[in-house]
């Protein structure tokens, strides 16, 4: 959503216009893979991670541009909810202590964070959905003072033409309707970057989005909403749910969500953003005064802004993204699975885990999506979403035997995908002690079977069972929270419960 955008009206011209224009980039992408005027490789990293802002109490705080301007860094930025803050880190070179050096500058720039958000009794917390949250609290009129986030909002709502359905059905029951994309808000998540060239990028995106369902298994961190326990990693589905610009006839007849995980494995990165011409009307049809076809026969290199800012209104898990630095384009796979949270090591070792295990997957001879139909590793992300550290996956056989089986997801990960995630590591350059620290934290989780999602809702569990309500049992997990990931031990050794004492009745 970073583009900045001015809000306006747009007529049946502008829709038209923007079409063509980017019928126009797409042709000048297609001539820049041709004319193969990428970047070399580069071994380059980035990460984002969204924050929520509560306070003392654990309840969400609608502050962020007060607490932005004392942090007064741009590092920081606004996200869509005024209890969001988004944090940048900068692309790091992957090899020797990466890892190590990207856990001290995220420690540094929350701890930061959270003395300025302590300026007006607010606290940074780094979690996938805030506990406490309401559905008062994800309206409207708290979306963060933004010209692109209420544009986008009134494209959304227009394009579906009514209410919002919410419908979510896991260990308990959610349904209930919003008249705006406010909901979405409550889904923070770590955004992984890998810059790849054009011909590795198929390999990188396919192993991504085949994997994408271990990291799930591993790192969710988001069972509850608006007070109700549903999915372990209940984001992806408030995502599409909230941002579903179809009424229920258009999803009846299989037209395609804004947020998805796809429907095949791909041989370009062009693929994926043909689909997004071939199957999304534009939300946000501004255009660039850059014609790109010109820019590429004087040659320069074009900015291609209307393909980005459509591709930004496409919430795909693996996203493909274009960019330029000093002058020379680059492609990315922007991975965006993960729930923040729980702690910086955790949140470090679950991107070590995925940066070696997409380099070693890319690179087998025998890919798995070779291997595994699009739809299983479709219905493994599901699973992984529902089940959290206990789904189980189908996924092809080792051995001559071929085919697929079902595995549970801990034997999965201990078993085949964490050495190759050694492997990857070690192929990147990744020093050993590094490697070992980081994947460790993956092994721990997978033999205790923890993550940050079965913690909250163990430490929810306990608090209602000593005679919280359960109100007051979501308040008390969401303030042990915060204070145990301000600790920074990973979460299979947090301890489960709160040391409160049970409320007088």
């Amino acid at each position: 959503m970073g583009e900045k955008v001015v809000a306006g009206r747009f007529d049946l011209s502008d829709r038209q216009r923007y079409r063509d224009k980017l019928r126009r980039c797409l042709t000048g992408l297609e001539r820049l893979l041709a004319e193969k005027r990428f970047d070399r490789p580069k071994n380059l990293m980035g990460l984002e991670i969204e924050l929520n802002l509560a306070g003392t109490d654990g309840m969400p705080k609608m502050l962020n541009a007060q607490v932005l301007e004392r942090i007064a860094s741009r590092d920081f930025q606004t996200e869509l909810a005024m209890f969001n803050l988004e944090v940048n880190i900068p692309p790091h070179r992957l090899g020797g202590r990466v890892f190590d050096r990207l856990a001290e500058e995220l420690r540094t720039s929350l701890a930061y964070a959270d003395r300025k958000a302590g300026e007006v009794d607010a606290g940074i917390v780094m979690i996938g959905i805030l506990p406490t949250l309401d559905r008062d609290d994800l309206v409207s009129s708290n979306l963060s003072d933004v010209d692109r986030y209420t544009l986008l909002n009134d494209q959304i709502v227009a394009a579906r033409g009514e209410e919002f359905t919410l419908d979510i059905a896991g260990v308990e029951h959610l349904s209930c309707t919003s008249k705006s994309i406010a909901p979405e808000a409550a889904c923070t998540s770590v955004q992984l970057h890998l810059q790849v060239t054009p011909a590795r990028f198929a390999d990188v995106w396919n192993a991504a989005q085949a994997v994408a369902a271990a990291q799930i298994a591993v790192g969710a961190n988001s069972p509850f909403l608006f007070g109700r326990e549903l999915w372990r990693e209940s984001r992806p589905p408030l995502f599409q749910q909230s941002t579903d610009t179809r009424p229920p006839e258009l999803q009846a007849q299989g037209v395609r969500p804004r947020t998805w995980f796809g429907e095949r494995w791909i041989t370009s990165a062009y693929d994926l953003f043909e689909e997004n011409l071939r199957y999304y009307p534009a939300l946000l049809p501004i255009c660039d005064d850059e014609d790109p076809l010109e820019v590429l026969d004087q040659g320069g290199v074009p900015n291609l802004a209307e393909l980005v800012l459509h591709n930004g209104t496409i919430y795909r898990w693996n996203r493909p993204v274009y960019g330029i630095a000093d002058g020379v384009p680059h492609l990315r796979v922007e991975n965006r699975v993960l729930p923040a949270g729980p702690t910086v090591i955790d949140v470090v070792a679950n991107a070590a885990f995925y940066y070696g295990l997409v380099r070693a997957l890319a690179e087998e001879a025998r890919p798995v999506w070779t291997r595994l139909p699009f739809e299983a590793a479709a219905a493994n992300f599901d699973a992984a979403c529902k089940d959290g550290i206990d789904a189980r996956f189908t996924w092809p056989r080792r051995g001559r035997y071929g085919g697929t089986a079902q595995v549970d997801a801990v034997s999965l990960v201990r078993d085949e995908l964490l050495p190759l995630a050694e492997a990857g590591l070690d192929a990147w350059g990744v020093e050993p002690a590094d490697r070992d620290l980081y994947l460790g934290v993956i092994e721990e989780r997978c033999r205790r079977r923890v993550n940050g999602a079965s913690w909250q809702a163990a430490t929810f569990h306990k608090a209602l069972d000593a005679g919280h309500s359960r109100e007051a049992a979501l308040a008390a997990t969401t303030r042990r929270y915060r204070e145990l990931m301000h600790k920074g031990e990973p979460v299979h050794l947090w301890p489960v419960g709160s040391p409160e004492p049970v409320p007088l009745r």
